[in-house]
């Protein structure tokens, strides 16, 4: 008799034992200054587009920077395929409005070569054109301004084209118009 014949009796398990909770200590400073959404939830729609063909969602949301306002009117991406296994050489479905399908098609070729640009490789090789309805996208209006310049801060903030700048700007201009004279430093006081 070998001792591979031989049969042993299992080890007996031991117990484990339970860790001790260990709590959670609060911070002051919990999720720091604000975050947009966006910024914690990059790719929520990311499992819905790559379901439809689309690997980087960017191409629908930048479509009018890509073709132009007048292409972007009357067309809207629908999907991208790729050969199985490659990230090239995709086919681009678009969906056209009405009778705008033979201009569209007569434009594949810049395209095809503005969102090769926009990727950066060649990505699309070819574009298939399906006639249907295209949602017109929604108007944006821009943000309103802060406030208004106040009169005695001059005309100089008015010329400043970037809006957050020129708040900074505003309240930096507003904080020491406040202020009445030099600043004091006053001396600190003697220890005991």
């Amino acid at each position: 008799m070998s001792n591979s014949d031989v049969s042993h009796p299992p080890a007996a398990a031991k117990p484990k034992k339970a860790k001790p909770a260990v709590e959670a200590k609060p911070s002051a400073n919990r999720g720091g200054p604000a975050r947009a959404v966006a910024d914690l939830l990059p790719d929520v729609g990311g499992a819905a587009f790559r379901r439809y063909g689309f690997v980087q969602s960017a191409v629908v949301s930048r479509w009018a920077e890509i073709v132009g306002p007048r292409y972007a009117a009357v067309s809207a991406p629908e999907s991208i395929k790729f050969p199985h296994g490659k990230r090239a050489e995709g086919t681009l479905a678009l969906v056209v409005r009405g009778a705008h399908g033979p201009m569209m098609q007569h434009i594949t070729p810049e395209i095809i070569e503005r969102v090769n640009r926009f990727f950066g490789y060649a990505a699309i090789i070819k574009v298939t054109i399906r006639s249907g309805d295209v949602p017109a996208p929604p108007a944006r209006k821009a943000p309103p301004s802060i406030r208004a310049v106040p009169v005695e801060l001059g005309d100089s903030l008015r010329a400043i084209a970037d809006p957050e700048f020129k708040a900074v700007l505003e309240a930096l201009a507003a904080g020491v118009a406040a202020t009445r004279g030099p600043p004091m430093i006053e001396p600190p006081e003697p220890a005991e």
